[in-house]
């Protein structure tokens, strides 16, 4: 007692938040970056999220019925898992994809591993992953920011129906009338021709890339309230952008002409939101406070590594899903001490 402990009987409990509560307070938290992505892509886009949401909540209704634990969309969760994975597609995908993408996320990431609570890997991932395997050309087409008459008329590749070729995006944004459309996202225009765009277009938005990536500065906001909510655990997004920062430096100061910088590595593609709102997922991330940070900052590396040295321009995707497989064996390294039973010996442990 002289040393300041401060002894209480349990319970310890500081209030109750159901998960439908947890779920809901997420959903709030896109809201705004799924308006932003309609307002910057158009009537595209709000069918896109409109599609991925409708078809996963449907999944997660009939495999629910069909194993008869009752309706478990009311928990909200499966609306979390459309939202994010239409917000991470780009926003003229074709909307039967998109409805395979939701399918293939809710049954194989979810519903296989028996429900909420249960799934190995962030589900919108997995379904984002099968896409992007599956349909490679249609996941890296990309289409123009605040294309005149968004409101009005569909991305041609929105509406192309299964084995149909739709019309090119080039000769679309030539009807366009666009100056300056090259097509390619920041991170392609980095990695392929060591052209750096102004990072305050990355920020705010102002670039091509996928319906929710692109405006960094409001993802931040939002994963900033959701963690002033305490419905996160700030230790996972903020080490995995420290673990890109700090793995994009030394290669930026070696050969800054070739290498991104990594406030630009910070700012582009998806990392910004996956770092919060999926990276963060509870139940596929560690559960131990030092296990959050190896899990993140391991991310945020991988994220990097993938990006500088592999095929693929983006590598948050494939870096969150490995980091979900060893999650569990992080969470394992990281557990606590009991109090007062013995360290375990390297022979114990044999």
């Amino acid at each position: 007692m002289d040393k300041g402990i401060e002894i209480r009987t349990s319970p310890h409990l500081k209030r109750v938040v159901s998960v439908d509560k947890i779920m809901r307070t997420v959903v709030l938290a896109l809201l705004p970056i799924c308006a932003f992505a309609v307002y910057q892509f158009g009537l595209s886009a709000l069918l896109l999220l409109v599609t991925t949401t409708g078809v996963a909540i449907w999944t997660e209704w009939f495999f629910a019925r069909l194993s008869g634990r009752g309706n478990t969309v009311s928990d909200w969760s499966v609306v979390i898992t459309g939202l994010l994975l239409g917000l991470t597609l780009p926003p003229g995908f074709p909307l039967w994809m998109a409805a395979v993408a939701a399918f293939v996320g809710v049954a194989l990431g979810k519903a296989l591993f028996g429900g909420l609570g249960y799934n190995v890997m962030n589900p919108a991932l997995v379904g984002r992953a099968f896409v992007q395997a599956a349909f490679p050309v249609a996941i890296t087409t990309w289409t123009p920011a605040f294309a005149p008459g968004r409101f009005t008329e569909l991305i041609p590749s929105t509406l192309t129906l299964p084995f149909m070729q739709p019309i090119p995006v080039d000769a679309w944004v030539a009807g366009l009338q666009l100056d300056g459309w090259s097509g390619a996202t920041p991170l392609a225009l980095q990695k392929f021709q060591q052209i750096e765009p102004p990072i305050t277009d990355a920020f705010t938005g102002m670039i091509a890339g996928s319906a929710g990536e692109t405006s960094a500065l409001l993802i931040l906001i939002c994963g900033l309230w959701l963690a002033w909510q305490r419905m996160l655990d700030w230790r996972i997004p903020v080490s995995v952008l420290a673990g890109a920062a700090l793995t994009a430096l030394p290669f930026w100061l070696v050969d800054p002409g070739h290498y991104p910088t990594p406030w630009f590595v910070l700012g582009s593609g998806g990392l910004m939101l996956a770092a919060w709102f999926m990276a963060s997922d509870m139940v596929a991330s560690p559960v131990t406070a030092r296990g959050a940070v190896i899990y993140g900052l391991f991310i945020g590396s991988l994220t990097v590594i993938i990006r500088l040295f592999g095929g693929l321009v983006e590598g948050v995707m494939y870096a969150i899903l490995i980091g979900n497989a060893v999650g569990p064996l992080i969470s394992s390294w990281t557990q606590p001490r009991v109090y007062g039973a013995a360290k375990r010996s390297k022979a114990d442990a044999r």
